[in-house]
């Protein structure tokens, strides 16, 4: 019988403690019931996967096991929904357990705990085979919101060592196994290594072990319940402290307690936002001006002129004027707001007037942004948060671009037609600044008492100069160090997807730095370890130069907040003016190591990128210098500052807890599947292009990456050349077509040659895996860097060789002979079957062409009847080519598209006139047809011309 008690009898009573049991029990007889069954009833099938089976692969992932099949499919779901009653009753007792007056912290961790039950339910009960889509948005979600429910029940934990103690091991255990799971899917899904699911299968099933032991531990505080509910401790009366409320009353001094120790404004949250936003757009405008002038020495292949609104950022040098300094403080607002027709220039369609147009914007916003710093640098708290605000704006525009495969849905090169979202980023910008701007400006007496001889202005101005070009040149987007360290197939190092969420971690974990540790962030000893990561990341490659690549992007992101500060106490005009000069010059510089063909003094800086990154890091150790050598006075107001901003802080910190959480799933939804299939496999036809993209760069300066996808995609195109491909440079935004293409159009994609390598860029795109590829430098004593790519390809089981290559241009004539003889012999050496895909500048059958078409290189011209050549040609050996097509670019680049077309598994015909018999379209079968598409006017503006129809052969 019931006890009974004072307030009336007790008809069912038991420890809370058994909700937590049955939980257990029944989500691990969920997992284990579907193992025993599988493993009994559909053993050799549930390890198989694409790529092996038994005995290769012997152990069965948790999808394997509990996916479609029928009996271990019914039995998981049958207790994963007895699961649910328990799980439910969880959270509601753990919320009622952590409670507490005036904290919104349990309010959130329950909601996540709601939200993470749901999501469950849909990808377990939504299968891949169900809806792949929604079976990953709820796979997805559910790891997402993973992390802080399980940091929020660690917060939240009360104070019993017993529970916090196994909390914090299967945590550990948890997040640790996240990185050997990462490693072996790679290891499995990229380098296809036989075994390597089977050690992921074994991580896998500790990950759902691990999480619902987690949970599991609230055994241990659910003693404290009775149920009818009764409370019979009174811990969840607010009698007892958490952890965290004892921790911050015996560590009153701890830094990172006292910021999460503060109460939570929904008001001040939303002006945190705001200002990042505002710090947003500051760097998506910033970064869509170079595209803009690149734009125009492209169509002049010179100097254009044009190139001046690079300068348009020495703005804030107009604060050296008093009176237009006052006039722009007290009126910050309206800056900020005129700043914003920069988001407006989309809908501009003449280039010039667009660049005028975002020239005016990013002079403002430097304007803006340099005399905000400088009207906050009386008041320390609310300077920590503009910087912050501008800081967190960077990673939150990497993060963007992630998403976007490295462009910017709010670039005035975007529109809706090529994935902008241009409309809705003004009017976000427009409502950011009204509210972010709400508070005044300091007075100018306020302004005249602020300390302005802390260090030399000359020193803090050439140290902005190095830390915004750092910043700007590496981490504005999230795959340029990995593309500095690319090398090729087999992949050895990191990729863009899903690896540019570990550079936005890097970011992230260095503001952290800069917030938390000033002296730190300040010193010279975090100078040091980020100068030993500038230097790895110049001279290795592969995960070793990505190391370095790490390192040095968490320095420049710690070294923001002192850096960024100490200049705010100073004159504005020779910190942010001239800084702004200093940045112009070192993106002048950075060009100039690749462009040293086309722009006076070029060939001094050729190819000296370790130059440029010198010069960086001693520019930085500038700002280091006088911001170290700061008075007693000046570090006292420092610390006074943190006093006052702990509470706006930790807003910015659930910021970029928002926007690491957001990269990791972006970088979920990127991995690559690796399960692309040929247009017509059937037909064994494999479809070969070469183009030249011109930088992703239309006629219209608008960025062309979808207009270029739609045509490959059409033309039905299984290997293409890109050249002009490389976009890793500040002039040209720090994009990667390549990432675009390949994960729509479902290619393997070798991006060639890095930024770092000094090319205008090859890269190469196949439905069929590449085995393995070199990066080539060809010889060119006088003119620019030639790149060659050589890739074998796996092509219906035959392996076939497939060259991309860019020569130098008409004006160095020795550079293109040496290349031709170079290329010549490399494609002479391959005794595989071979496609040259390529831009040679030279006239059909006259000069260098007979070095290419050659007994030493072994190749035939796709038509050599073609007259009508001076760039493009493909060429080949070992195939039966069947069939070739140029396709007018319309308004796309400036290059037309060629394709040819090869039938595998039949040897060519041994004469040159048995080559090139042309046959009618008639006596061709379907699948070795081009696309009707493009016959006649076309489509688009896209239509085979010269010909005005394909050429087929017998």
């Amino acid at each position: 019988m019931a006890p009974k008690f004072k307030d009336g009898d007790v008809v069912l009573a038991f420890s809370g403690k058994w909700v937590s049991w049955a939980h257990t029990a029944a989500a691990y007889s969920a997992f284990l019931s579907a193992l025993i069954v599988g493993v009994a009833l559909h053993y050799h099938k549930i390890v198989e996967n694409e790529y092996y089976g038994y005995p290769d692969e012997w152990f069965p992932s948790v999808s394997a096991t509990i996916g479609d099949r029928y009996p271990e499919r019914s039995s998981f779901m049958l207790f994963i929904a007895i699961t649910s009653g328990p799980r439910f009753a969880l959270v509601g007792l753990w919320y009622l357990l952590t409670a507490r007056p005036n904290s919104n912290l349990p309010k959130f961790v329950a909601g996540m705990g709601v939200f993470r039950t749901l999501t469950c339910g849909g990808w377990t009960y939504v299968t891949s085979t169900d809806d792949h889509d929604w079976h990953d948005i709820f796979m997805i979600s559910y790891l997402v919101a993973t992390l802080p429910w399980t940091l929020g029940c660690l917060a939240l934990s009360p104070d019993n060592p017993r529970a916090i103690k196994y909390r914090k091991y299967l945590a550990g255990a948890f997040f640790g196994t996240l990185v050997p799971l990462i490693y072996f899917f790679i290891q499995h899904k990229v380098h296809k290594v036989a075994g390597a699911y089977t050690i992921y299968a074994f991580f896998e099933w500790a990950l759902i072990l691990f999480d619902v032991a987690f949970d599991s531990v609230t055994a241990l505080d659910f003693e404290t319940f009775e149920l009818v509910v009764r409370d019979v401790k009174g811990s969840s009366k607010g009698k007892s402290k958490l952890v965290v409320e004892k921790i911050l009353q015996d560590e009153k001094d701890h830094q990172v307690a006292q910021v999460f120790g503060q109460t939570f404004s929904f008001s001040e949250a939303i002006d945190a936002v705001a200002d990042v936003y505002n710090g947003f757009v500051f760097w998506s405008m910033l970064t869509s001006l170079g595209v803009l002038v690149w734009y125009f020495p492209l169509w002049h292949m010179g100097i254009s002129g044009y190139e001046a609104f690079v300068m348009v950022t020495v703005s804030p040098s107009l604060l050296a004027i008093r009176s237009l300094r006052l006039l722009v403080v007290k009126n910050l607002r309206m800056c900020h707001l005129l700043s914003l027709v920069g988001l407006l220039a989309y809908q501009i369609n003449d280039p010039a007037t667009r660049l005028f147009t975002v020239g005016f914007a990013v002079w403002m916003s430097c304007l803006s942004w340099a005399a905000t710093w400088y009207s906050e640098g009386g008041q320390p708290a609310r300077l920590e948060s503009k910087i912050s605000a501008w800081t967190v704006g960077l990673i939150a525009s990497s993060a963007i671009k992630f998403a976007w495969q490295t462009s910017n849905p709010i670039w005035p090169t975007s529109h809706s037609e090529n994935g902008g979202h241009n409309g809705l980023g003004f009017i976000l910008a427009l409502l950011a600044v009204l509210r972010s701007t709400r508070q005044t400006p300091l007075t100018s007496n306020d302004l005249a008492i602020q300390g302005r001889k802390e260090g030399s202005s000359l020193l803090a101005g050439l140290g902005i100069g190095g830390l915004f070009f750092g910043l700007h040149s590496l981490l504005s987007d999230s795959s340029t160090m990995i593309l500095w360290n690319w090398e090729g197939f087999p992949v050895q190092g990191p990729i863009s997807a899903p690896h540019g969420a570990v550079t936005i971690a890097a970011m992230v974990g260095g503001l952290l730095i800069g917030l938390f540790n000033d002296t730190l962030a300040r010193g010279w000893t975090l100078y040091g370890l980020g100068c030993i990561g500038a230097a790895i990341l110049t001279t290795a490659t592969n995960w070793t130069g990505y190391y370095g690549g790490l390192a040095l992007a968490a320095y420049l992101m710690a070294a923001s907040v002192p850096l960024i500060g100490s200049a705010a106490r100073k004159s504005p005009a020779v910190t942010f003016g001239f800084g702004f000069l200093v940045y112009n010059f070192m993106v002048l510089f950075h060009v100039w190591v690749v462009a040293y063909a086309f722009v006076p003094g070029g060939p001094l800086v050729r190819e000296r990128t370790d130059w440029v990154m010198l010069a960086t890091m001693l520019l930085i150790g500038c700002g280091v210098f006088t911001s170290v050598s700061s008075t007693p006075a000046a570090q006292r107001k420092r610390f006074n500052a943190y006093l006052n901003s702990r509470k706006q802080r930790s807003y910015y910190i659930y910021i970029l807890g928002a926007i690491q959480l957001f990269s990791v799933a972006i970088a979920y939804l990127r991995f690559p599947t690796y399960d692309y299939v040929p247009y017509h496999k059937d037909d064994k036809i494999l479809t070969a292009g070469i183009w030249t993209i011109h930088f992703s760069i239309d006629d219209e300066g608008y960025s062309s990456e979808y207009r270029m996808r739609d045509l490959i995609k059409e033309l039905e195109i299984d290997v293409i050349g890109l050249l002009e491909s490389d976009l890793q440079r500040i002039i040209m935004g720090n994009r990667d077509t390549t990432q675009f293409l390949a994960e729509d159009l479902g290619m393997y994609v070798d991006y060639g040659p890095g930024p770092n390598k000094h090319t205008w860029g090859a890269a190469l795109l196949s439905k069929f895996p590449i085995v393995n590829s070199t990066h080539h430098l060809l010889p060119s004593p006088v003119g620019e860097l030639a790149p060659a790519i050589e890739a074998t390809l796996d092509v219906y089981g035959e392996m076939i060789d497939v060259f991309v290559f860019h020569s130098g241009q008409e004006e160095d004539p020795e550079d293109r002979r040496l290349q031709s003889e170079y290329l010549s012999k490399l494609m002479g050496a391959s005794p595989r079957p071979s496609i040259l895909l390529s831009y040679l500048v030279t006239r059909p059958l006259e000069g260098n062409y007979n070095t290419y078409v050659s007994n030493v290189s072994g190749m035939h011209d796709i038509d050599p009847s073609d007259w009508d050549r001076w760039c493009e040609y493909i060429l080949y050996k070992g195939l039966k080519r069947t069939g070739y097509a140029r396709v007018s670019r319309h308004t796309i680049t400036d290059t037309e598209l060629q394709v040819g077309k090869f039938l595998i598994g039949e040897k060519e015909p041994k004469t040159a006139k048995a080559r090139n018999a042309l046959i009618k379209e008639a006596q061709v079968p379907e699948g070795r047809r081009f696309p009707q598409l493009f016959r006649g006017e076309g489509v688009r503006g896209h239509k085979y011309h010269v010909f005005d129809e394909p050429r087929y052969y017998a």
